[in-house]
């Protein structure tokens, strides 16, 4: 039988479990005395129950079958405790335990009372009993000290909470102003890829790839307008050149300057959409078509010749084979022939002469400008195909991106570029361009 009970003894189950394993105990000492009524053991007991309420502050109490006390320091022996609920329950065979107001004491009790059983029969009971604010205080203790290690936890919670955030929320917060930098034209910072959780890391990483290509595109761009007015200038001149020859010529001659102009219009159409077509597909395969390295040489001979001739400067070609058909993207041989060639009239003087080679070797076509200035030193022939390096001494309208361009071409069409010095002293510059 269990009366009964408020919250708060509820939540002393582990002090009521205390107190009835003892009652238990105390059950099991004095079977003996209640079935046989050893008396010599009755004083002995007696004593150490009073010990036990002495260090444990409770009250003892054992009563036999009939309800009267035998033992009980605090009680008389003989008093009837049948009127007790928790004796009249023990005494049934079932332990008791619950809290009630105490008539005698005036405050409220707590109570645990379990039979004293030999073999089937119930010979006795033993209650112990203890004033409930001294349960009370144990609870509160108990709670109390609940209360501190759950208020631990939650301030060590929350520093491990600010903490986390704090190493998420950093490296967005660094992110985030890398990319206002970016915003303001910033494209050499980069986000740093090895803080944060694995996904802000695969943000930073795809934010510097943004930036590598966006930074890639830009440059590609001020590359174009350098080229672009590097290449177009040779053509726009000749192109004034021929119209002004046209507008002081009269007859066939006029009509052969214009038809000499429109062609230019058309190269001049054709350098355009070579670099468009090299400035959006770099860094990417671009598309090839066949080109006739011979006729090409030939054409660009036949540009070159009437200005050459006006410095004094006589111009060859050799060719060894009939045909030398290679691969290459639009306008790059005629385009590297005329950045040879305009390279090299900055250095030659008047009454010397450039070569114009063409050779079929193993794989590639090659073509070959030789000029017979003043060459260059090792360190300077590698550098010279740098965008925007110039020579000491070179011609100060010059840009220093026509070699970049034949690179660049030459590359794009899957073949090389490189200047040779020539026994001669002079340069021997070479586009190589895969053979079909």
């Amino acid at each position: 039988m269990v009366y009964s009970f408020p919250s708060s003894i509820g939540r002393a189950r582990s002090a009521w479990t205390q107190l009835e394993r003892d009652a238990f105990v105390l059950a099991g000492r004095v079977e003996e005395i209640l079935e046989d009524g050893a008396s010599g053991e009755t004083a002995s007991l007696s004593a150490l129950i009073e010990a036990y309420e002495l260090s444990s502050d409770v009250r003892v109490v054992v009563v036999d079958s009939t309800g009267e006390a035998v033992i009980g320091p605090t009680f008389d022996v003989g008093s009837d405790f049948n009127n007790r609920p928790e004796i009249a329950g023990a005494l049934l065979g079932n332990p008791v335990t619950g809290q009630r107001e105490s008539i005698t004491l005036g405050s409220e009790l707590f109570f645990v009372s379990v039979p004293v059983i030999s073999g089937e029969t119930t010979v006795g009971a033993v209650r112990i009993t203890a004033p409930a604010s001294k349960i009370s205080g144990a609870v509160n203790a108990r709670l109390m000290g609940l209360l501190a290690v759950a208020a631990i936890s939650i301030f060590i919670a929350v520093i491990a909470a600010f903490a986390l955030a704090g190493a998420f929320t950093r490296p967005i917060k660094q992110l985030t102003e890398t990319s206002e930098r970016l915003a303001k034209g910033d494209l050499g910072d980069r986000a740093d890829e090895r803080k944060g959780s694995r996904e802000v890391r695969v943000l930073a990483r795809s934010y510097n790839a943004m930036v590598d290509r966006l930074e890639g595109m830009l440059e590609r761009q001020r590359g174009f307008a350098g080229a672009a007015s590097h290449q177009l200038r040779t053509p726009l001149t000749a192109l004034r050149l021929r119209l002004e020859s046209a507008a002081v010529a009269e007859g066939r001659d006029r009509d052969e300057h214009l038809e000499a102009a429109v062609a230019e219009i058309d190269r001049l159409s054709r350098i355009i959409e070579g670099l468009l077509l090299l400035s959006r597909s770099e860094g990417q395969q671009v598309k090839r078509e066949l080109v006739e390295l011979r006729s090409v040489s030939e054409e660009r001979c036949d540009y070159w010749g009437p200005l050459l001739a006006e410095r004094d400067v006589q111009l060859e070609f050799l060719c060894d084979a009939d045909t030398v058909d290679v691969l290459a993207v639009p306008t790059a041989a005629e385009q590297c022939i005329d950045n040879f060639i305009d390279n090299a009239l900055d250095v030659v003087e008047n009454g010397s002469r450039i070569v114009i080679k063409v050779m079929r070797t193993p794989g590639v076509g090659e073509i070959h400008v030789i000029d017979s200035g003043p060459g260059m030193s090792n360190l300077d022939r590698e550098q010279a195909f740098e965008r925007f390096w110039r020579a000491k001494g070179a011609n100060p309208g010059g840009t220093g991106l026509g070699l970049a361009i034949v690179r660049q071409l030459a590359e794009s069409s899957g073949g090389s570029a490189e200047l040779r010095a020539t026994p001669s002293g002079g340069i021997d510059a070479v586009v190589a361009f895969p053979r079909l």
